[in-house]
């Protein structure tokens, strides 16, 4: 691991509280911009690492017949492929900035990244707990992954884009 002065990530195991927390991902789409979330997530920040996975199944847009495309072998292919996958080789913090460089694993193809963000520093809650913030960020090419639908608009042009931004804004909870 990695680690500028400030230590990167806190000390101890961390889990995801889900009520607070999100996943989502924003596509350029003809004249504008195609957003979702995954309602099925999982995070753990635990002996400087951070790992995460998400349920393609959950997968939520505004139109069900698009989750179902979105879940079709053309995208994620969920029955082969169930989960979206993270996981930090090393993480690097200056300040409320945060660095990691990890690999993420989408429809069964694992590629390196660089996910960019900001993190808090840990916090007493109501409840006598601990909690820590990460909102993380990384832009991926989707046609890395072996997902290349397109449908071309009059001008030849692509209706969809192939840079595909990732975010997850995390709360997570210190465990015992």
């Amino acid at each position: 691991m990695s680690v500028t002065e400030t230590q990167a990530i806190p000390d101890g195991t961390w889990a995801v509280d889900k009520t607070h927390s999100n996943v989502g991902f924003a596509v350029d789409y003809m004249a504008g911009t195609f957003t979702g979330t995954f309602s099925d997530f999982d995070a753990v920040v635990a002996d400087g690492a951070v790992k995460g996975s998400t349920k393609v199944a959950s997968v939520q847009v505004k139109d069900p017949n698009l989750e179902a495309h979105l879940q079709s072998p053309e995208f994620f292919d969920v029955e082969r492929h169930p989960e979206l996958t993270f996981e930090s080789n090393s993480i690097e913090r200056d300040g409320d900035q945060v660095r990691m460089d990890g690999e993420i694993t989408i429809k069964g193809h694992t590629e390196p990244v660089e996910i960019t963000g900001a993190i808090s520093d840990p916090i007493a809650d109501q409840y006598g707990g601990e909690r820590f913030g990460l909102r993380l960020e990384v832009v991926v090419a989707r046609d890395r992954f072996g997902i290349r639908w397109n449908n071309p608009l009059p001008s030849g042009e692509p209706a969809l884009a192939n840079e595909v931004t990732i975010t997850a804004e995390l709360q997570l909870a210190k465990q015992e």
